[in-house]
């Protein structure tokens, strides 16, 4: 094949495809087992040694044998961010509010006790709501 160079170049970067597939698939898998509830201690050394010492092999089994509840838990891991970050979300917004809230109750009290004057609450008012 030497006397065609695109076709080299085709053939490396198949090559170099397959590989940047194969360790995708390779790192899928190993945190596949990890993620997976259902595996124990022994369950789990088993298959990270069964795919690390015979990778090809390995992986194949893998997916044969547990891909159908990968998805199930790439979808259970999702679901999990998703509410975390729901509720990061629910927190930062509903703690700010609570402060503000807060701050204009504080305000409200130091204008009823005297301690400052109605131009002064409505400044620090506006520039609270602001």
């Amino acid at each position: 094949m030497h006397n065609y160079p695109l076709l080299d170049l085709f053939w490396t970067m198949l090559e170099f495809f397959l590989w940047i597939v194969w360790l995708f698939l390779l790192f899928k898998v190993i945190t596949d087992i990890f993620r997976s509830h259902d595996l124990k201690g022994w369950g789990k050394a088993g298959w990270v040694f069964f795919v690390i010492i015979l990778p090809f092999l390995g992986v194949l089994v893998y997916l044969i044998a547990r891909g159908h509840s990968m998805g199930e838990r790439d979808i259970e891991q999702a679901k999990k961010s998703e509410a975390a970050f729901q509720a990061y979300i629910r927190d930062a917004a509903g703690g700010s509010s609570a402060s503000q809230a807060d701050q204009l109750a504080k305000l409200a009290e130091l204008k009823n006790g005297g301690a400052i004057t109605e131009e002064e609450y409505q400044k620090a008012k506006a520039k609270l709501l602001a």
